[in-house]
């Protein structure tokens, strides 16, 4: 199956349900008062994710998602039906971006994470809300409120404890299919692994309670250029970047390049790609130990790297030589080192002690632009007030008009130039402007 990594998808959330503008009509009340019931909310759109998905190759089948509209409201008070939520599974490691600005909505990282992305619309109120000692008999009831209509950009960075990094062929494959129950494809030639593999090392004995666990990434090969999108450069360089430990492969049996250039030529293009990668700690892992070859260059190696004061191993897969002592510094590496948010979710605000939340939004803030001669008001709120507003009843225009200038709207498009007959518009309603 292929392997999916970044997807666009549009999610609407339900619009609320119309309000009634009904009257009780009753045998023995024939002018009975108004009744009408609200309308239902609409349902909301949630993201969860789910650690059984590690592609989002379904979104590339299925774009477009809409969570269920509330039903209008009846009368004697009857209240319309919500609408039913939606809940969207994405795999866990899942970063939610708005395609429109690129800003970083979410960031589902835990088991069963959820977070609501586009809010249903509120019901609108029915005319029995609306009645008043001097205005018995309102006219007036409110549409639904819209759902929040969202284009997202879905991109999955895989969760792993460990990141498998080196050149082609440099053994990163066969670690994994020993030391996890993953079954990576292997080949002899450069770009064997096409996409990340993920597998599990269990630690210690586990029926005794002194055992543990950690997930580990096999990331396709790298070659140099990588960080300037050479080969298939960006396209999985992303999915070290939630690791807390590198495993740094060396190829024992790589005639072509000094073995500590080898190790150079990775940590420049993860460099070159993101600084922090290549300030993770690492452990270095001099493979194909059976062979001559190998063995005649381990010395060098392991001197240069303790010089360095970089842990080093030197493993065979084929003999499992020093791959138990290689897993078990791993296993104690790790019990040390913190779990880190991504950078840019931390630069977004979004990341705190609680975990991972939506990005504020500011509800009642507005701008006002004009497009054609025509003014344009974007604002959440004010977009949200004229959408459920009945404009062809005078009260439902009042009642506008009120809310409008509490929230700075009238002396706004006043100082934006306004004039009688002019047209406004707020989303996808739009007025005539007449004397204020």
């Amino acid at each position: 199956m292929d392997f999916f990594d970044q997807a666009k998808i549009y999610v609407k959330a339900g619009n609320g349900g119309n309000g009634s503008a009904h009257f009780r009509r009753e045998k023995f009340a024939p002018q009975g008062g108004p009744d009408g019931g609200d309308g239902g909310r609409g349902g909301s759109v949630y993201l969860q994710a789910d650690t059984n998905m590690n592609t989002l190759v379904d979104f590339h089948y299925n774009q477009r998602f809409h969570a269920g509209d509330g039903d209008k409201g009846g009368g004697a008070r009857m209240h319309g039906k919500s609408g039913d939520d939606l809940v969207i599974r994405v795999p866990a490691g899942t970063l939610v971006r708005l395609a429109e600005t690129g800003a970083i909505l979410a960031d589902l990282t835990a088991p069963d994470q959820k977070v609501a992305i586009a809010q249903g619309g509120r019901g609108g109120l029915g005319n029995v809300h609306f009645a008043t000692p001097t205005n018995q008999a309102p006219r007036e009831a409110q549409f639904g409120e819209p759902g929040e209509d969202l284009t997202l950009v879905l991109e999955l960075k895989l969760i792993a404890d460990v990141g498998l990094v080196g050149l082609p062929n440099a053994g990163k494959s066969t670690l994994l299919s020993i030391v996890t129950a993953a079954k990576p494809k292997i080949a002899n030639y450069p770009f064997t692994t096409l996409v990340p593999n993920l597998g599990v090392v269990e630690v210690g004995d586990h029926r005794h309670g002194d055992g543990s666990s950690f997930v580990i990434a096999d990331i396709p090969g790298l070659i140099e250029g990588a960080a300037e999108g050479v080969g298939l450069g960006h396209d999985f360089l992303r999915h070290v970047e939630r690791t807390r430990l590198l495993l740094h492969l060396i190829d024992g049996d790589n005639l072509a390049l000094d073995p500590w250039e080898e190790y150079e030529v990775i940590n420049r293009e993860l460099a070159g790609y993101r600084p922090e990668l290549a300030d993770l700690p690492q452990i270095i892992v001099f493979t194909k130990m059976d062979l001559p070859t190998a063995r005649e260059r381990w010395p060098a190696v392991e001197a240069r790297a303790k010089a360095a004061e970089i842990p080093v191993f030197a493993i065979s897969a084929p003999t499992r030589e020093g791959v138990s002592d290689l897993i078990n510094f791993t296993a104690a590496q790790l019990r040390e080192l913190p779990v880190h948010p991504l950078a840019e979710v931390i630069a977004a605000g979004l990341a705190d002690e609680s975990g991972i939340t939506l990005r504020p939004q500011d509800a009642t803030s507005f701008t006002i632009s004009k497009e054609d001669g025509v003014f344009v008001v974007h604002g959440k709120r004010v977009e949200r007030l004229a959408a459920m507003t009945n404009s062809e009843t005078e009260e439902g225009l009042a009642r506008l008009e009120k809310h409008l200038r509490q929230l700075g709207v009238f002396d706004a498009l006043a100082r934006a130039g306004v004039q009688p007959g002019d047209t406004v518009r707020f989303g996808s309603v739009e007025l005539g402007w007449g004397e204020g």
